[in-house]
């Protein structure tokens, strides 16, 4: 049994809590709106006043978080859990905010305190059934004292150094959220020409965008659309002046997308006009 801390308990956040409190963790929690952490207190989980109540007995600490912002506010902020941590604490950090802000949280944190990147592959049916992909970077030891943990959410995979995690984040959201905006406009094309929804999805399933396809369907998925644009603007950030007009293209169909908290699957489930 391993006390950790769960700091954000969002809809991936309030997931992940639960499965680690199945698996057998003593587990605290800690959420900007204290009533979504109600129902994990139900649970058994401890629910904390504050990130740095969250934080004093934590062998591990998880940030779940909406973005880089966030994440500094609930470490580094009045309250903060950074400076609570116990020497040799782990924080575990899970939230996409890509590897230069991962770096810069690795730069300000406690030398007493270890870091691990650690997104994740998945939505919350895979957090609550233990199928999330975590991608994890950080030091060896660091990475080795944490799988334990992580390994209750999903497969590991130890990327690199601090950093190398919220990496490859980038690249696989990057790669889903272009394949999703190229099978909105295959779909389109279909009905342009005459093929009907129905069709064109049973002859897509078994072409190369299969994969995609079975994403967009799943009815357990959520990757709001908001998140989705913020995770591609990391991606820009991180391109510079590289031209990769088809993420720019992709990051321009989620700003007109219509409902920024559904999950992406609406951009290719919405008829367009």
């Amino acid at each position: 049994m391993t006390k950790i801390a769960v700091l954000g308990v969002g809809r991936m956040g309030a997931s992940i809590a639960l499965r680690l409190l199945d698996a057998g963790h003593q587990v605290t929690v800690w959420n900007r709106t204290a009533a979504r952490a109600a129902p994990l207190g139900e649970a058994g989980a401890t629910v904390a006043r504050t990130p740095a109540d969250a934080a004093r007995a934590a062998e591990v600490a998880i940030t779940m978080l909406t973005d880089a912002a966030a994440v500094d506010a609930v470490l580094f902020g009045p309250a903060g859990a950074a400076r609570a941590l116990p020497p040799g604490a782990c924080l575990v950090e899970m939230s996409t905010i890509g590897p230069a802000a991962v770096r810069d949280l690795a730069a300000r944190l406690p030398a007493t305190v270890h870091l691990v990147d650690a997104p994740v592959g998945g939505s919350v049916a895979a957090a609550r059934s233990g199928r999330l992909r975590v991608l994890a970077g950080g030091a060896d030891a660091a990475v080795a004292r944490v799988t334990p943990v992580l390994e209750a959410l999903g497969s590991v995979r130890h990327c690199g150094a601090t950093g190398s995690g919220a990496a490859l984040k980038l690249v696989l959201n990057t790669a889903l959220l272009v394949a999703v905006g190229g099978l909105a406009d295959t779909l389109a094309v279909a009905r342009a020409v005459g093929v009907d929804r129905t069709t064109a999805l049973d002859a897509l399933a078994d072409g190369p965008l299969g994969g995609v396809l079975g994403r967009a369907t799943a009815p357990d998925a959520d990757f709001p659309v908001a998140l989705a644009g913020k995770d591609l603007d990391l991606a820009r950030d991180a391109l510079g002046a590289v031209a990769a007009p088809l993420v720019r293209a992709t990051r321009a169909a989620l700003a007109a997308a219509p409902e920024p908290t559904s999950d992406i699957a609406t951009l290719v489930t919405r008829e367009r006009p």
